[in-house]
């Protein structure tokens, strides 16, 4: 939904090169928090569960983000108690990770950091035995083209580099372009397209991979650690 997984690996705490605010809130759901001081990532709340159940209304999130049947069917709109129990998941998830687990499957809520208004989401898919990590990234319909994407993107990568992947890449939908310019923004390589990869209302669609390397991202800081 905004993300899940299944890694095998687990990630020792010795392994992780960035420190964790954890503390307990909200049916004991660790807090990470990551903050550029125009966005912040936060784990989601109970109390966010209205804010998803309506972006899930959205026609571009039920395109490119909703879960879909083989024919690319959509899934129902979400109803608050679904919502609530995406949360519960997503709260599992980082209760494993803080315990030494691979992040995957964890989500950040995206808020405006001065508002502290929910905008979005971005979570780890997956995060392969290679130290490969897969993401993905949506905006609520009232929040887009004011650049929270772009930003979430960049600390969300920045925070899986540190973690120690080796790799971060994420797929596009072909017709999807703003989420593609927000990849490019973002300093991700478009690597090449997967013909009829997926499917969209029994529609074939291509989709384009974007992946990014620690040595090489445009993004990274100067004094930050090759």
């Amino acid at each position: 939904m905004c993300q899940s997984g299944d890694l095998r690996r687990p990630i020792s705490n010795s392994e992780r090169k960035v420190p964790i605010d954890v503390r307990e809130a909200d049916a004991d759901i660790p807090v990470v928090s990551l903050s550029d001081g125009v966005v912040t990532l936060r784990p989601w709340s109970k109390a966010d569960a209205g804010f998803m159940a309506e972006a899930f209304v959205d026609p571009s999130i039920r395109r490119y983000n909703g879960p879909h049947d083989r024919l690319g069917r959509p899934a129902p709109p979400l109803s608050i108690e679904d919502a609530e129990a995406i949360i519960d998941e997503f709260a599992s998830s980082w209760r494993a990770f803080i315990a030494a687990a691979p992040p995957s499957g964890v989500a950040f809520a995206i808020t405006d950091a001065t508002s502290g208004g929910l905008v979005g989401c971005c979570g780890v898919d997956d995060w392969s035995p290679a130290d490969v990590a897969q993401f993905g990234y949506w905006i609520g319909p009232g929040a887009r083209g004011r650049g929270y994407a772009t930003r979430a993107v960049v600390l969300l990568t920045r925070w899986l580099f540190e973690l120690g992947a080796a790799r971060a890449f994420l797929t596009v939908e072909a017709d999807n372009e703003a989420s593609a310019v927000v990849a490019r923004r973002a300093g991700f390589v478009h690597e090449g397209t997967m013909r009829a990869h997926s499917v969209w209302q029994g529609e074939r669609i291509d989709v384009m991979w974007f992946a990014a390397l620690p040595l090489e991202w445009a993004m990274r800081g100067p004094h930050e650690p090759a």
